[in-house]
Protein backbone atom coordinates (compact mmCIF):
# COMPACT_ATOMS: atom_id res chain seq x y z
CA UNK A 1 0.00 0.00 0.00
CA UNK A 2 3.02 2.31 -0.31
CA UNK A 3 2.01 5.69 -1.71
CA UNK A 4 -1.70 5.06 -1.09
CA UNK A 5 -4.02 7.07 1.15
CA UNK A 6 -6.90 5.51 3.07
CA UNK A 7 -9.78 7.37 4.70
CA UNK A 8 -11.31 5.26 7.49
CA UNK A 9 -14.45 6.29 9.34
CA UNK A 10 -14.83 5.26 12.99
CA UNK A 11 -11.08 4.65 13.21
CA UNK A 12 -10.55 6.00 16.72
CA UNK A 13 -11.06 2.55 18.26
CA UNK A 14 -12.22 -1.02 17.74
CA UNK A 15 -12.22 -2.50 14.26
CA UNK A 16 -11.53 0.88 12.69
CA UNK A 17 -8.37 1.27 14.77
CA UNK A 18 -7.24 -2.23 13.82
CA UNK A 19 -7.90 -1.52 10.15
CA UNK A 20 -5.97 1.75 10.33
CA UNK A 21 -2.98 0.02 11.93
CA UNK A 22 -2.87 -2.61 9.21
CA UNK A 23 -2.97 0.04 6.46
CA UNK A 24 -0.15 1.94 8.13
CA UNK A 25 1.91 -1.25 8.55
CA UNK A 26 1.57 -1.80 4.80
CA UNK A 27 2.78 1.74 4.04
CA UNK A 28 -0.45 3.67 3.46
CA UNK A 29 -1.06 7.17 4.79
CA UNK A 30 -4.26 7.28 6.86
CA UNK A 31 -7.01 9.80 7.56
CA UNK A 32 -8.70 8.85 10.84
CA UNK A 33 -12.28 10.12 10.52
CA UNK A 34 -14.31 9.87 13.71
CA UNK A 35 -16.36 11.93 16.16
CA UNK A 36 -13.57 11.50 18.73
CA UNK A 37 -9.80 11.18 18.49
CA UNK A 38 -9.19 8.95 21.51
CA UNK A 39 -9.50 5.21 21.85
CA UNK A 40 -12.60 4.12 23.79
CA UNK A 41 -10.42 2.98 26.68
CA UNK A 42 -8.47 6.24 26.73
CA UNK A 43 -5.47 5.00 24.76
CA UNK A 44 -3.23 7.02 22.49
CA UNK A 45 -5.18 8.59 19.59
CA UNK A 46 -5.00 6.40 16.49
CA UNK A 47 -3.30 8.96 14.26
CA UNK A 48 -0.56 9.52 16.86
CA UNK A 49 -0.16 5.77 17.34
CA UNK A 50 0.27 5.19 13.59
CA UNK A 51 2.97 7.82 13.28
CA UNK A 52 4.75 6.45 16.35
CA UNK A 53 4.67 2.85 15.10
CA UNK A 54 5.38 3.43 11.40
CA UNK A 55 6.86 5.91 8.92
CA UNK A 56 3.50 6.87 7.40
CA UNK A 57 1.63 10.14 7.66
CA UNK A 58 -1.64 10.15 9.59
CA UNK A 59 -4.14 12.77 10.66
CA UNK A 60 -7.37 12.96 12.57
CA UNK A 61 -10.43 14.77 11.23
CA UNK A 62 -13.69 15.12 13.09
CA UNK A 63 -16.38 13.34 11.13
CA UNK A 64 -20.05 12.68 11.84
CA UNK A 65 -21.16 10.15 9.24
CA UNK A 66 -24.78 11.33 9.53
CA UNK A 67 -23.66 14.66 8.04
CA UNK A 68 -22.89 14.59 4.30
CA UNK A 69 -20.72 17.69 4.45
CA UNK A 70 -18.69 16.11 7.24
CA UNK A 71 -18.09 13.03 5.09
CA UNK A 72 -17.05 15.19 2.15
CA UNK A 73 -14.61 17.06 4.39
CA UNK A 74 -13.09 13.79 5.60
CA UNK A 75 -12.56 12.66 2.03
CA UNK A 76 -11.14 16.07 1.16
CA UNK A 77 -8.63 15.79 4.00
CA UNK A 78 -6.84 13.11 1.98
CA UNK A 79 -5.71 15.78 -0.49
CA UNK A 80 -2.93 16.68 1.96
CA UNK A 81 -1.49 13.22 1.26
CA UNK A 82 -2.08 13.29 -2.49
CA UNK A 83 -5.76 12.36 -2.68
CA UNK A 84 -7.92 9.43 -1.66
CA UNK A 85 -7.16 5.92 -2.93
CA UNK A 86 -9.17 3.87 -0.43
CA UNK A 87 -12.37 4.56 1.50
CA UNK A 88 -13.34 2.33 4.41
CA UNK A 89 -16.86 3.05 5.64
CA UNK A 90 -16.46 1.46 9.04
CA UNK A 91 -18.37 3.67 11.52
CA UNK A 92 -21.43 2.08 13.05
CA UNK A 93 -23.43 1.23 16.16
CA UNK A 94 -25.21 -1.86 17.43
CA UNK A 95 -28.37 0.07 18.25
CA UNK A 96 -31.52 -1.11 20.03
CA UNK A 97 -31.51 -4.69 21.25
CA UNK A 98 -35.19 -5.50 21.68
CA UNK A 99 -38.08 -7.21 19.88
CA UNK A 100 -39.20 -5.74 16.55
CA UNK A 101 -42.51 -4.52 17.97
CA UNK A 102 -40.74 -2.49 20.65
CA UNK A 103 -38.33 -0.56 18.41
CA UNK A 104 -39.28 3.10 18.21
CA UNK A 105 -39.09 5.20 15.06
CA UNK A 106 -36.33 7.47 16.35
CA UNK A 107 -34.26 4.48 17.45
CA UNK A 108 -34.66 2.91 14.03
CA UNK A 109 -33.85 6.09 12.11
CA UNK A 110 -30.87 6.87 14.34
CA UNK A 111 -29.28 3.53 13.56
CA UNK A 112 -30.04 3.74 9.84
CA UNK A 113 -28.51 7.21 9.57
CA UNK A 114 -25.20 5.86 10.86
CA UNK A 115 -25.05 2.25 9.67
CA UNK A 116 -26.64 2.54 6.23
CA UNK A 117 -26.94 6.19 5.19
CA UNK A 118 -23.41 6.87 6.41
CA UNK A 119 -22.10 4.08 4.19
CA UNK A 120 -24.14 5.28 1.21
CA UNK A 121 -23.02 8.89 1.39
CA UNK A 122 -19.48 7.98 2.41
CA UNK A 123 -19.24 5.88 -0.74
CA UNK A 124 -20.74 8.70 -2.78
CA UNK A 125 -18.25 11.25 -1.46
CA UNK A 126 -15.27 8.96 -2.01
CA UNK A 127 -16.37 7.93 -5.51
CA UNK A 128 -16.85 11.55 -6.58
CA UNK A 129 -13.31 12.39 -5.45
CA UNK A 130 -11.82 9.31 -7.12
CA UNK A 131 -13.57 10.10 -10.40
CA UNK A 132 -12.38 13.71 -10.27
CA UNK A 133 -8.81 12.50 -9.71
CA UNK A 134 -9.21 10.27 -12.79
CA UNK A 135 -7.68 7.44 -10.85
CA UNK A 136 -8.83 4.00 -9.80
CA UNK A 137 -9.88 3.33 -6.24
CA UNK A 138 -11.24 0.86 -3.74
CA UNK A 139 -14.16 1.23 -1.33
CA UNK A 140 -14.72 -1.27 1.48
CA UNK A 141 -17.97 -1.13 3.45
CA UNK A 142 -18.39 -2.55 6.94
CA UNK A 143 -21.38 -4.86 7.20
CA UNK A 144 -21.81 -7.85 9.51
CA UNK A 145 -22.61 -11.53 9.60
CA UNK A 146 -26.07 -10.22 10.54
CA UNK A 147 -26.30 -8.95 6.97
CA UNK A 148 -26.46 -12.57 5.84
CA UNK A 149 -28.62 -14.19 8.52
CA UNK A 150 -30.64 -11.64 10.47
CA UNK A 151 -30.66 -11.87 14.26
CA UNK A 152 -33.57 -11.73 16.70
CA UNK A 153 -33.79 -8.55 18.80
CA UNK A 154 -31.44 -6.87 16.32
CA UNK A 155 -33.84 -6.13 13.48
CA UNK A 156 -32.66 -2.55 12.74
CA UNK A 157 -29.02 -3.64 12.82
CA UNK A 158 -29.65 -6.68 10.62
CA UNK A 159 -31.70 -4.57 8.20
CA UNK A 160 -28.95 -1.98 7.86
CA UNK A 161 -26.19 -4.56 7.42
CA UNK A 162 -28.18 -6.44 4.78
CA UNK A 163 -28.67 -3.10 3.06
CA UNK A 164 -24.93 -2.42 3.11
CA UNK A 165 -24.30 -5.75 1.37
CA UNK A 166 -26.78 -5.12 -1.45
CA UNK A 167 -25.81 -1.47 -1.74
CA UNK A 168 -22.18 -2.52 -2.22
CA UNK A 169 -23.20 -4.82 -5.07
CA UNK A 170 -25.11 -2.01 -6.78
CA UNK A 171 -22.31 0.51 -6.20
CA UNK A 172 -19.81 -1.94 -7.71
CA UNK A 173 -21.98 -2.19 -10.81
CA UNK A 174 -22.24 1.60 -11.05
CA UNK A 175 -18.61 2.44 -10.42
CA UNK A 176 -16.82 -0.32 -12.29
CA UNK A 177 -16.68 1.84 -15.42
CA UNK A 178 -14.48 4.23 -13.44
CA UNK A 179 -12.16 1.45 -12.23
CA UNK A 180 -13.50 1.84 -8.71
CA UNK A 181 -14.03 -1.41 -6.85
CA UNK A 182 -16.62 -1.76 -4.07
CA UNK A 183 -16.81 -4.66 -1.63
CA UNK A 184 -18.29 -5.37 1.80
CA UNK A 185 -16.95 -7.28 4.77
CA UNK A 186 -19.06 -9.16 7.31
CA UNK A 187 -17.38 -9.75 10.70
CA UNK A 188 -18.86 -12.04 13.30
CA UNK A 189 -17.51 -12.21 16.85
CA UNK A 190 -14.57 -9.80 17.09
CA UNK A 191 -12.76 -8.82 20.29
CA UNK A 192 -12.70 -5.05 20.76
CA UNK A 193 -12.83 -2.68 23.71
CA UNK A 194 -16.61 -2.63 23.53
CA UNK A 195 -16.82 -6.41 23.93
CA UNK A 196 -15.60 -6.03 27.52
CA UNK A 197 -18.44 -3.66 28.33
CA UNK A 198 -22.21 -3.94 28.42
CA UNK A 199 -22.97 -3.40 24.74
CA UNK A 200 -26.62 -2.84 25.45
CA UNK A 201 -25.68 0.40 27.17
CA UNK A 202 -23.24 1.61 24.50
CA UNK A 203 -24.87 3.17 21.47
CA UNK A 204 -22.37 5.91 20.75
CA UNK A 205 -21.18 6.27 17.17
CA UNK A 206 -17.69 5.00 16.47
CA UNK A 207 -15.88 1.90 15.36
CA UNK A 208 -18.15 -0.92 14.39
CA UNK A 209 -18.64 -3.55 17.10
CA UNK A 210 -20.12 -6.78 15.83
CA UNK A 211 -22.19 -9.23 17.82
CA UNK A 212 -20.63 -10.82 20.87
CA UNK A 213 -21.92 -13.65 23.05
CA UNK A 214 -20.34 -16.24 25.29
CA UNK A 215 -22.81 -18.76 23.90
CA UNK A 216 -21.61 -18.25 20.31
CA UNK A 217 -17.91 -18.96 20.94
CA UNK A 218 -18.09 -22.78 21.17
CA UNK A 219 -19.89 -22.88 17.81
CA UNK A 220 -17.12 -21.12 15.91
CA UNK A 221 -15.20 -23.76 13.91
CA UNK A 222 -11.88 -21.99 14.51
CA UNK A 223 -12.66 -22.02 18.22
CA UNK A 224 -12.06 -18.36 19.02
CA UNK A 225 -13.20 -14.81 18.28
CA UNK A 226 -11.30 -12.71 15.77
CA UNK A 227 -9.24 -9.57 16.28
CA UNK A 228 -9.57 -6.10 14.73
CA UNK A 229 -6.22 -6.65 13.02
CA UNK A 230 -7.59 -9.78 11.33
CA UNK A 231 -10.49 -7.70 10.05
CA UNK A 232 -7.86 -5.21 8.87
CA UNK A 233 -6.03 -7.96 6.97
CA UNK A 234 -9.09 -8.59 4.82
CA UNK A 235 -9.71 -4.89 4.22
CA UNK A 236 -6.09 -4.33 3.16
CA UNK A 237 -6.36 -7.28 0.77
CA UNK A 238 -9.52 -5.89 -0.81
CA UNK A 239 -7.95 -2.44 -1.14
CA UNK A 240 -4.72 -3.70 -2.67
CA UNK A 241 -3.75 -4.77 -6.16
CA UNK A 242 -3.94 -8.37 -4.95
CA UNK A 243 -7.72 -7.95 -5.31
CA UNK A 244 -7.60 -5.95 -8.56
CA UNK A 245 -10.28 -8.18 -10.14
CA UNK A 246 -12.49 -8.43 -7.05
CA UNK A 247 -15.54 -6.17 -6.86
CA UNK A 248 -19.15 -6.64 -5.84
CA UNK A 249 -18.05 -9.24 -3.30
CA UNK A 250 -19.05 -9.78 0.34
CA UNK A 251 -16.60 -11.57 2.63
CA UNK A 252 -17.49 -13.16 5.95
CA UNK A 253 -14.89 -12.79 8.71
CA UNK A 254 -16.44 -15.03 11.37
CA UNK A 255 -14.22 -18.08 11.81
CA UNK A 256 -16.63 -20.14 9.70
CA UNK A 257 -19.65 -19.74 11.99
CA UNK A 258 -22.27 -18.49 9.52
CA UNK A 259 -21.78 -21.24 6.93
CA UNK A 260 -21.36 -24.07 9.41
CA UNK A 261 -23.61 -23.17 12.32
Amino acid sequence: MDGQTAVITGAASGNGRGIARRFAEEGADVVVADIQDEDRLGGQPTHELLEAETDVRAKYVECDVTDRESLESAVGAAEEFGGIDVMVNNAGILGPQKPLTEVGYEEYRGLMEINLDGVYFGTQAAAAAMIEQEDDGSIVNMASAAGFEGYPNLTPYSTAKGGVRLFSYAAAADLGQHDIRVNSIHPGQIETAMSSEDMALDESEGSEQTEQSDQASPSIPLGRPGSPEEVGDVVVFLASDLASYVTGESILIDGGLTNTG
